[in-house]
C-alpha cells in the first residue's frame, strides 16, 4: 500500500468516524481525491480497504456508500466483539505482567480524570479507554486475536457509543475498569472474562439507543 493510499485511507477512514460522512452517504471518488490531495487511484485502493472492513458498502451498480447497520448488524459486531475481547481477558488474567498491570492503572486514572472534569473530555476519555483494551490484548498475547479483533472494535461505532455516554456510563465504565485490574491483580480469568462481557454490553445499549432514537432503551440499562 502507498503512502498516498494509507494517506486517503487514515482521511476517510476519519471523516466516516467522526459523522462528516453520515451513514448512507454516497462516496465520490473526485471529491474525495481532492479533500485528501491524492490521485483517485489512491482513493479506491483507500475504499477497497475500508470495504473490506466494512466502514463503506457498495450496491449492485458498484457506486459506494458510508455503511449503515442496522441494530442486528450492530449487535452482532458487539456480540462478537464481548466473546473475544472476553477471550482476551480470560488469557491475560493468567498472564499479564506487573508493568502491564502498572499502565492500565495509569490510564484507568487518566479516564477517570477525563470524565471528572467539569466539562467531560470525551477525546481523552476514548484515547485512554483505547490504550486500556489495547494493554489487554497486548497481555493476552495472541496475534490471532489482534487480527480479529481489529475487524470488530475499529468500526464506526466507537466514537459515536461514547457520545451517548451520560456520566453515569462513563462513571460505569472507569468503574468496570477498576474491577478488571482487581480480577487481574487475582489472576481469575472467569472474573476477568465477566467483567469485559458486561463492559461490551453495556456499550452496545448505549449505541442502540443513540441508533434507534429510543431513549427509553439506554434508561433501562441505567436502571438495571
Amino acid at each position: 500500500m502507498s503512502r498516498a493510499s494509507d494517506r486517503a485511507y487514515n482521511h476517510i477512514r476519519n471523516m466516516i468516524l467522526s459523522g462528516e460522512l453520515s451513514p448512507g452517504e454516497q462516496i465520490r471518488e473526485e471529491a474525495l481525491a481532492e479533500l485528501c490531495g491524492v490521485s483517485r487511484t489512491p482513493v479506491r485502493d483507500a475504499l477497497r480497504r475500508l470495504e473490506a472492513e466494512l466502514f463503506i458498502r457498495r450496491n449492485e451498480s458498484q457506486r459506494s456508500f458510508v455503511a449503515d447497520w442496522s441494530l442486528d448488524d450492530l449487535e452482532e459486531a458487539f456480540q462478537l466483539r464481548a466473546m473475544l475481547e472476553a477471550y482476551a481477558a480470560r488469557r491475560a488474567a493468567k498472564r499479564i505482567s506487573w508493568d502491564q498491570l502498572a499502565r492500565l492503572q495509569s490510564h484507568n486514572d487518566a479516564i477517570r480524570q477525563a470524565i471528572t472534569a467539569s466539562t467531560p473530555d470525551i477525546p481523552k476519555f476514548l484515547d485512554h479507554n483505547r490504550q486500556f483494551h489495547a494493554i489487554v490484548l497486548e497481555a493476552a498475547g495472541s496475534e490471532r486475536l489482534v487480527g480479529m479483533l481489529a475487524q470488530v472494535i475499529e468500526q464506526p461505532v466507537v466514537l459515536r457509543t461514547a457520545r451517548q455516554y451520560d456520566m453515569e456510563n462513563l462513571k460505569r465504565s472507569h468503574h468496570e475498569h477498576d474491577e478488571l485490574l482487581i480480577a487481574f491483580d487475582n489472576r481469575d480469568g472467569e472474573w476477568a472474562a465477566a467483567v469485559m462481557t458486561g463492559h461490551i454490553r453495556r456499550a452496545f445499549h448505549a449505541y442502540a439507543a443513540a441508533h434507534s432514537g429510543d431513549t427509553e432503551i439506554q434508561r433501562t440499562d441505567e436502571a438495571a
